[in-house]
């Protein structure tokens, strides 16, 4: 049983960091710099990027960022996502935790990456009136969908399966607006209310869609090719994500609360069960959250959370 539990801990700790036998370079990198960044110890960014609930969050995103074409074309012609999907997520939690957790200079050296690497993202694609549209990665209009549905995600999950976030919702909206400044979003949303109205206008725009390239995207998403021994876990943690949904999104997306005949199943409580499981093989803080920590402290900074 002690090894069985070892690999599946090795399995986990590879799928969200590429390797299993230490943290990756770029988190130990983040007690250099010499500013406290952007987000501190008892911000709201850090309740919700430091609590189990993002790894829900982050299945609940790709479901919502799949209904906008442009951003879906994007992914489909010059993503490797099939044949290295781990891959693509560690480099996604690379740039989220370096935006949390590194000095300013580390999270506008990781974004202007990003933004490096998304240049060459260009096409078109049919709009649902049946003209052709271009879309670019680095597109502002297109950006702030990503960034809305990210934000939504991982607040929608915060709430369901985290603690209190310190300033509430506001909080976490208002200051993660600044990730989405960093990848060239003009104006996001500052509060939870304008976050709801944007979201609002994007579902009128007639600008999202559900069509046979979603389908396959969710079919991949809800069959991701993990390690057999976290294939369990993930059904449920794909479950919860769905179960998050807006009802409007889930009906979008082809997707219901798993049931037994008329009964919903417990969704939200199976969820909260494998997160901690998971917080108990991942430990309590992260190697991102324990060298911002140490840098801090070397910079005299308090690391008191509030």
């Amino acid at each position: 049983m002690r090894t069985f539990l070892r690999k599946w801990q090795e399995e986990l700790k590879k799928t969200f960091t590429g390797r299993s036998d230490a943290p990756p370079d770029w988190a130990l990198r983040l007690e250099d710099g010499d500013d406290p960044g952007y987000h501190l110890p008892g911000s709201a960014v850090w309740a919700v990027h430091g609590s189990m609930s993002p790894i829900v969050a982050g299945i609940r995103t790709l479901l919502m960022q799949s209904l906008h074409p442009g951003a879906l074309a994007g992914v489909h012609e010059h993503s490797n996502f099939r044949d290295d999907p781990l891959g693509r997520l560690a480099h996604t939690i690379r740039w989220i935790f370096t935006v949390t957790y590194g000095s300013r200079e580390a999270a506008e050296e990781a974004s202007g990456r990003v933004r490096r690497l998304h240049a060459p993202v260009q096409g078109t694609y049919h709009a649902n009136d049946g003209g052709a549209r271009s879309y670019s990665a680095n597109d502002p209009r297109l950006g702030s969908w990503i960034h809305i549905a990210f934000t939504d995600a991982f607040l929608a999950s915060h709430k369901l399966w985290g603690g209190r976030i310190p300033g509430g919702p506001d909080a976490y909206v208002g200051e993660w607006a600044q990730a989405g400044r960093l990848m060239g979003v003009d104006r996001p949303p500052l509060t939870e209310s304008a976050m709801r109205e944007e979201l609002d206008r994007w579902y009128r725009s007639g600008e999202l869609r559900a069509d046979e390239r979603v389908a396959e995207t969710v079919d991949f998403i809800r069959n991701a090719p993990l390690h057999p021994m976290l294939r369990p876990g993930y059904r449920i943690l794909f479950a919860g994500a769905v179960y998050s949904l807006e009802p409007r999104y889930r009906e979008m997306l082809g997707l219901s609360v798993p049931r037994l005949g008329p009964f919903p199943l417990p969704v939200r409580l199976a969820t909260k069960a494998v997160l901690g499981v998971v917080r108990l093989a991942l430990g309590p803080r992260g190697p991102s959250e324990l060298a911002a920590r140490a840098r801090l402290r070397r910079l005299g900074l308090s690391v008191a959370d509030a």
